[in-house]
């Protein structure tokens, strides 16, 4: 075991969390279309023991706000056609009970996004100054922002209190401001004072690759990450690790590279099966086009001959993104609304608003909800 694997391994025994050994030196196969295979493989051998090994306790989705995207981004140009060039996704939190390997009751709060913090993030800024210069681009965005719910508001909404949650965590930290939620001994400029943590203790697991990148960033990644967003930050209110992980029996972290170095995707196992949520989509027409009746998915599948057709506004690795975008299809189970789609739920899902026609979602979860989250559960 190398240093790094063993102090990944001793990070997680303390949280009674585990290593997945069948995803071990997947990463490293070669040349690429190898390695395609292999970690399809590897995924296809994990689903088999993780789902035998035990279900979360319960899980439920809350909105947080609707937000502008470009349709170029979404869909990786492909979307062919007159068209919104702004489209509406929404962020949505997502509360996991669950027990992890030692027995102990555990929350997880994953995508707590605080849109105020987003806002500050380049690529927003720059967005916001263009729609106030374009009268239909003002128009679109003055449609497609909503404001839901705070992440604290989101809480009580599913009955929990700051004291209840042991941790949160991100896909990836695009447009994330870690000091809006674990607080911040710095005041946050333009604030009139330090900001107090939205989760009381709870403490941020992150893929250390992608908490690397936000205290180092490449001038590729820049405008996705909000600068100065780790100042006052206690560092030790991270939990970082390589690689893929195990929090307890139905709930993993799946390292998906690509979209960024650290990216990750959350799988439950749930009552009706697996579910998987992430970004590399913003909807399931991305990791099923074949099936896509938004105009130019469909024939970008045919055309390729790909299996996908990823979220495109930073492609750190296209072709990584498209290894393990396979690796989420080859977990998730067919939904039981429709068997024709998986059940992936993107962490910013494309809204099935008509308005904006044809860029809606062919098909649409919004939202997930398995038993019934309590403040007692630990």
């Amino acid at each position: 075991m190398t240093a790094t694997a063993e102090t990944t391994a001793r990070t997680l025994a303390d949280i009674g969390a585990r290593t997945i050994p069948e995803f071990e030196g997947v990463h490293d196969v070669w040349p690429r279309g190898d390695r395609l295979e292999a970690v399809r493989s590897a995924a296809a051998r994990y689903k088999e023991r993780f789902t035998a090994e035990g279900r979360i306790t319960a899980v439920k989705s809350v909105d947080i706000a609707s937000a502008p995207y470009p349709v170029k981004y979404g869909f990786n140009t492909a979307v062919i056609g007159p068209h919104s060039p702004l489209i509406p996704i929404i962020n949505r939190m997502v509360v996991v009970q669950y027990d992890d390997w030692d027995g102990r009751p555990r929350t997880l709060v994953f995508e707590p996004t605080v849109p105020e913090g987003s806002a500050k993030a380049p690529f927003f800024e720059k967005l916001q100054r263009l729609t106030n210069k374009i009268p239909y681009a003002n128009r679109a965005e003055q449609v497609i922002v909503n404001y839901y719910n705070e992440p604290d508001e989101a809480l009580a909404r599913v009955g929990l209190t700051a004291g209840d949650v042991d941790f949160c965590a991100f896909d990836h930290l695009h447009v994330q401001d870690p000091r809006m939620i674990l607080g911040s001994s710095a005041t946050i400029p333009g604030e009139a004072s330090p900001r107090d943590p939205i989760f009381g203790g709870a403490r941020m697991l992150v893929n250390a690759r992608e908490l690397a990148t936000l205290q180092s960033l490449h001038p590729m990644q820049w405008a996705w990450y909000v600068e100065g967003s780790l100042e006052g930050v206690e560092m030790d209110k991270f939990v970082t690790f390589e690689g893929d992980v195990e929090l307890g029996p139905g709930v993993a972290l799946l390292w998906t590279p690509g979209h960024t170095d650290g990216n990750h995707s959350l799988v439950l196992n749930t009552p009706d099966g697996v579910w998987v949520s992430s970004e590399n989509g913003i909807a399931l027409d991305n990791w099923q086009p074949e099936q896509s009746r938004i105009p130019g998915v469909r024939l970008y599948h045919k055309q390729y001959g790909r299996e996908i057709c990823p979220n495109g506004n930073t492609l750190e690795d296209s072709v990584d993104q498209y290894d393990f975008m396979i690796k989420e299809k080859t977990l998730a189970d067919r939904s039981t609304r429709d068997p024709r789609w998986l059940q992936i739920l993107p962490s910013s899902e494309l809204a099935p608003w008509k308005r904006f026609w044809p860029v809606v979602p062919t098909f649409n979860h919004g939202g997930i909800e398995y038993g019934t989250i309590t403040g007692d559960h630990r």
